[in-house]
């Protein structure tokens, strides 16, 4: 087995590397990175076989790191390991998993032996591992019904940016009422067209855009650091279309 490991804490990064060596009789090779540039460039040099990744790393994120990887190694079995659970996080790997690809998903929250378990899992036994935590954020995501389609999640993204209709519309390079329809769609998603939402004398009780933030954040669909992440390719979009 060849391993890489990604991890930018050193105490985790240790744990790991006991962890993988305790669990593992045979490693023909053990590589540790700090970053996920360094994982990126790591695998370039020589291809692992298993990869275990840090979700939330500087420089380059463990969803990134995991993109690169398959698109150069499909069949690369790979363990996140993640103090996340919010549907953000859940999306972008959901989106970049290769067809038959074994993976997996563990909180760093999960007991030694739990995580253990993952690891034999995923790289020997070669079966998908994701914490049930995580299992039931990926089913919420995929019910037709009730989860945001990816459409959806894009409006939902760039309402909480605070982008205006048409700063949506051309961003997602639709129609003007193509986005509108983007946003009502979000906002029967979150069930904010619901007559029976409290009113009072003042009128409508809630803005449907404040709100639809305020659900985003508190139901765990978005957090602090996936929308800075979405900023930054807010800017990298705005400094396109401004040339």
């Amino acid at each position: 087995m060849r391993l890489l490991i990604a991890e930018d804490d050193k105490l985790h990064r240790t744990f790991l590397e006991s962890l993988a060596r305790n669990t593992f009789a045979e490693l023909d090779e053990l590589t540790l990175t700090s970053d996920g540039e360094g994982a990126i460039e790591a695998f370039r040099s020589a291809e692992y076989d298993c990869v275990l990744l840090d979700l939330q790393m500087p420089k380059v994120t463990g969803v990134d790191v995991a993109k690169a990887i398959w698109a150069k190694a499909p069949a690369t079995k790979i363990l996140f390991w993640s103090n996340y659970t919010e549907e953000a996080y859940i999306r972008g790997i959901t989106k970049i998993v290769p067809e038959a690809a074994v993976y997996g998903y563990i909180l760093k929250s999960a007991p030694d032996e739990q995580l253990k378990l993952a690891l034999q899992g995923v790289f020997i036994a070669e079966q998908c591992v994701i914490d049930r935590e995580v299992r039931s954020v990926q089913q919420r995501a995929g019910n037709r019904l009730s989860g945001l389609s990816e459409l959806e999640f894009e409006a939902l993204v760039d309402l909480c940016l605070g982008l205006t209709d048409k700063a949506m519309a051309a961003r997602r390079n639709v129609s003007l009422r193509g986005a509108q329809s983007r946003l009502q769609s979000l906002y029967q998603k979150l069930g904010l067209d619901k007559d029976d939402i409290p009113s009072g004398a003042w009128g409508a009780s809630f803005n449907s855009r404040t709100r639809a933030i305020s659900l985003a954040l508190t139901q765990g669909i978005l957090n602090a650091e996936a929308l800075r992440r979405e900023e930054e390719k807010l800017e990298a979009w705005i400094s396109l279309s401004s040339k």
